[in-house]
């Protein structure tokens, strides 16, 4: 049987023009035991679709890990290093993530308790709750109706020392039933979004860069992205945004003198476009949580200078800047009509281009109800690309 590429089924919110080519579902192939033809076929769709569904499937640890490997076969960690999030107390990540033992590339995520699975006795699991992390949150007499609000836009990324993986892979294994909920964005807008319990949301990097102002792509086509050290442990005592897009500017991100010991050459400064390496197409990922300063080439010689921002280049070190640029920037593309909120069923896999698209955990589940994830995404053996000097000169 061939592989069928179908697209995503869409919510009534979604604006299916901005969706043309963003999401499948494969059929016809197993993807824990593919052949090398089928693999190149799964490659190609991956990074011309950005995120792959495939139903009803059966996967072990070893063949999740195998098949995130595949795409990049140099590499060999978990994003954040084996092990790393568990030792790193102090991380924002902590709580979120139990390693396999045996393959510890792929993480345990979840709600509730679960017990003899994969070599652990008992994972005690906690979805994470935009309660823990917002300065603001949902009343109680709200969320009882079932509001809610999405918990952090993010890559899967370390943002140090490690680089940011090419792809990460979602295994649903226990998927709780349970009502709807609406996501407000409480940002003064009036948005809403209706999604399913538990919902993983996609919003397209590619989209991102494409709704852009031509003042604001020039901008993009220009900056680079410097990354706090250590970014999760300094950014665990700040609050995010109600939209989950950034962290609110109040100063209490951690010194650097409390921060686990670093090194300068570990702080990752990356490009706010990322080329697609199939379709040479740019996307606009930046985890803004983690962005500390902003770098911003001058204009190319012979570029219109009249609205361009920066056109002498730029060293912004001002946080609250840095953070009112990005989220200028980025709030844009995660309106309802832009945002994809997957509708899990167990033994989904979802398989989606972390250098492509920005996600984000949804929603709240109570103690009781049991939900068990398997994640793997690995340090890549290469850093991002950005733009060439073409896609410069045709943007700037």
């Amino acid at each position: 049987m061939a592989i069928e590429l179908t697209p995503l089924p869409l919510p009534a919110s979604a604006d299916p023009s901005k969706f043309v080519d963003f999401g499948r579902e494969v059929k016809g192939v197993n993807p824990g035991d593919l052949t090398p033809d089928q693999f190149a076929e799964i490659y190609d769709a991956l990074y011309k679709h950005s995120a792959l569904l495939f139903r009803n499937v059966t996967l072990t640890p070893e063949q999740q890990y195998a098949l995130t490997k595949e795409f990049d076969l140099e590499a060999e960690s978990y994003g954040h290093g084996n092990n790393k999030t568990q030792s790193t107390n102090k991380s924002i990540l902590h709580p979120d993530l139990k390693t396999i033992p045996r393959v510890p590339q792929v993480q345990l995520i979840g709600n509730g308790t679960v017990t003899d699975h994969e070599g652990l006795a008992t994972a005690a699991l906690k979805h994470p709750s935009h309660k823990t992390f917002h300065k603001t949150v949902v009343s109680e007499e709200d969320e009882a109706k079932g509001y809610t609000r999405f918990y952090r836009w993010h890559i899967d990324a370390a943002l140090y020392d490690y680089n940011p993986p090419r792809v990460t892979t979602l295994y649903g294994i226990t998927v709780p039933e349970g009502d709807s909920q609406t996501v407000r964005y409480d940002d003064g807008t009036g948005d809403e979004l209706r999604v399913p319990l538990g919902t993983t949301a996609f919003v397209s990097g590619k989209t991102i860069f494409e709704i852009l102002p031509p003042e604001l792509k020039s901008l993009a086509v220009r900056t680079s992205v410097r990354y706090a050290p250590h970014p999760y442990v300094w950014m665990s005592r700040a609050r995010a945004m109600p939209t989950g897009l950034g962290i609110e500017n109040e100063g209490l991100e951690l010194p650097v003198e409390e921060l686990p010991a670093w090194e300068q050459s570990k702080v990752e400064t990356l490009p706010m476009l990322w080329k697609n390496p199939v379709t040479k197409g740019l996307h606009f990922q930046v985890h803004p949580c983690g962005a500390q300063e902003l770098i911003v080439k001058a204009l190319p010689e012979g570029a219109a200078r009249e609205g361009a921002l920066y056109p002498d280049g730029a060293h912004i070190k001002d946080l609250g800047q840095v953070r009112a640029l990005l989220y200028k920037m980025q709030r844009p593309a995660i309106a309802p009509s832009l945002v994809y909120p997957h509708d899990w069923r167990e033994k989904d896999l979802v398989l989606f281009h972390n250098r492509g698209v920005l996600h984000t955990v949804v929603g709240a589940f109570k103690p009781d109800q049991v939900r068990a994830f398997h994640q793997c995404n690995l340090a890549a053996s290469d850093v991002p690309v950005g733009p060439t000097e073409e896609d410069v000169a045709k943007w700037a």
